[in-house]
C-alpha cells in the first residue's frame, strides 16, 4: 500500500522438457528493453530450471497503483515437488505449459493434476485462478515428431477447465507472446475485480 505498487505474480508450470523455461528466455530477449532486472535461471542435473526465471517488468498503472509482473517457472522433474509448490506460493496466474509430443501426453496429464493439488495447499482452485494453457513443440510437426493433435490435447487438458490455450513453439515464438498477453490480460482483470 506504502509504495502503491501491486506486484503481480505469474508462474509458467509444466512437465519437464515442456518449454517453460524457453518461453521465459524469450519474452526476456522480446521484451529486453522493458525488463528492468537480469534474468536468473539456476541449472541442475538433469533438469533446467531448479528455482526459477524471474524478470519483473512494468505495464502501467491500476487505480493508481503501479503494475509490477514478476514471471517465474518451476522445475519440471516430479522429484522437484517441494520447490514447484514453493514457487506456487502468492501466485496470481498461470501458464500451463503442455509438451505436444505424442510420448509426452501422461506427463501432461501428472504435472495438471499435480498443479491442482499444489494449489489446495494455498486455498486456490484451479477453475477460479487465471489460467491459460499452452500446447508446446508444434514446430517439431516439420521434422515428423509424432505429436497429439490439437483436439486430443485440448480433450485431455481443456476438457473441464474451459480456459483460453495456444498452440505454440517456444523455440520459434509462434503464439509466446500472445499466450503471455492472455495471461497478463485475464490476472490483471482479477486483480482489478479484487481491488474494488
Amino acid at each position: 500500500m506504502k509504495t502503491r505498487e501491486v506486484q503481480v505474480k505469474i508462474v509458467y508450470y509444466g512437465p519437464g522438457r515442456g518449454g517453460k523455461t524457453t518461453n521465459l528466455e524469450f519474452i526476456n530477449e522480446k521484451f529486453r528493453e522493458r525488463i528492468k532486472s537480469k534474468m536468473i535461471s539456476i541449472k541442475t542435473h538433469g533438469d533446467r530450471t531448479l528455482f526459477f526465471d524471474f524478470l519483473p517488468f512494468d505495464i502501467g498503472k491500476i487505480k493508481g497503483y503501479d503494475i509490477k509482473i514478476q514471471m517465474y517457472t518451476v522445475p519440471g522433474q516430479v522429484k522437484y515437488n517441494a520447490t514447484r509448490k514453493l514457487v506456487l506460493k502468492g501466485v496470481d496466474g498461470l501458464v500451463f505449459v503442455a509438451d505436444a509430443m505424442e510420448e509426452r501426453r501422461k506427463h501432461n496429464l501428472l504435472s495438471l493434476k499435480q498443479l491442482q493439488e499444489n494449489l489446495t495447499t494455498y486455498r486456490k482452485n484451479i477453475f477460479k485462478i487465471p489460467l491459460v494453457l499452452q500446447y508446446n513443440k508444434f514446430d517439431l510437426k516439420e521434422q515428423n515428431v509424432p505429436l497429439l493433435s490439437l483436439a486430443t490435447i485440448e480433450q485431455d487438458l481443456n476438457g473441464k477447465l474451459k480456459v483460453p490455450s495456444f498452440a505454440a513453439s517456444a523455440l520459434t515464438g509462434e503464439n509466446v507472446v500472445p499466450t503471455l498477453k492472455k495471461i497478463i490480460s485475464v490476472t490483471m482483470a482479477a486483480i482489478q475485480k479484487e481491488l474494488r
